[in-house]
């Protein structure tokens, strides 16, 4: 059973957004596949957002056997960008832990100078006032998006301005960091963490490769069975497509559940 987790930074996307060509690779593996939806920020703060993924797993485990004949043991998380933050995060938060993680260019550290501080790729684009920012998010709580454009700015805004932890925690990296290490995977892990598989590309723009490599780091440390998969030249959302890496790494992803799951 694969738990699938969709990016978005927190802030945008939806389940739709799982590639056919993946959930068709996890199917013909023989694995079923339920693509998952949590509230979004700014609306929705970080410990909901976790919550819902903890609900989810839990749900899957509980109503799987009856509604689609899954084995509650035998599930794993699979996420992309902040949906790969989330299945790290499922290794630290999820209980019984998933039997395998596995992150496509997710992130162990959400407080780190990447995403605290102004991004100078990001800063390279047109500005976002904060108002056109704020007026593209709203108040009600909501769990997909559909005009990811416009909501982005609102991303766009947060990483211009060094911004996204505040708005998406509610917390101050720089006056809280502590508040924010139970929301750090890399700092979470321990010798019992789920095996872990991460892939990553070393030209992503949006979340550095360093980041998969504390992570590895961090799991390699702990005696945690672990593999880090590098795509040359690969930008974030390589995947998207079903090119030769993107197909590659999917591959192996496959093959790394079905050692563990």
């Amino acid at each position: 059973m694969v738990v699938w987790v969709h990016g978005g930074a927190l802030i945008l996307g939806g389940r739709d957004w799982l590639p056919a060509w993946q959930r068709d690779a996890y199917l013909a593996a023989g694995y079923q596949v339920v693509a998952v939806d949590y509230r979004l920020a700014p609306e929705s703060k970080l410990p909901a957002i976790v919550e819902d993924l903890v609900d989810a797993c839990r749900w899957v485990r509980e109503r799987g056997p009856e509604l689609f004949g899954a084995d509650p043991e035998r599930v794993a998380v699979v996420g992309h960008s902040a949906g790969g933050y989330l299945a790290l995060m499922a290794g630290v938060r999820v209980m019984p832990p998933p039997r395998a993680v596995v992150s496509f260019y997710g992130y162990g550290d959400i407080v780190g100078p990447w995403y605290s501080e102004p991004d100078l790729f990001y800063c390279q684009q047109p500005l976002v006032r904060e108002e056109e920012a704020r007026a593209s998010v709203g108040e009600a709580v909501i769990s997909e998006t559909k005009e990811h454009e416009r909501r982005g700015q609102f991303y766009l805004y947060c990483r211009q301005q060094g911004r996204w932890p505040k708005e998406v925690a509610g917390h101050d990296a720089r006056a809280e960091e502590g508040w924010f290490r139970d929301y750090c995977p890399v700092h979470k892990v321990r010798s019992d963490y789920p095996p872990t598989l991460l892939v990553h590309g070393d030209r992503d723009t949006d979340v550095p490769y360093e980041q998969s490599v504390m992570m590895a780091r961090a799991l390699g440390e702990a005696g945690v069975e672990h593999r880090l998969i590098t795509i040359a030249n690969g930008e974030h959302g390589f995947d998207g497509e079903a090119n030769e890496a993107a197909m590659g790494a999917v591959q192996s992803v496959v093959e790394f559940l079905g050692a563990h799951v």
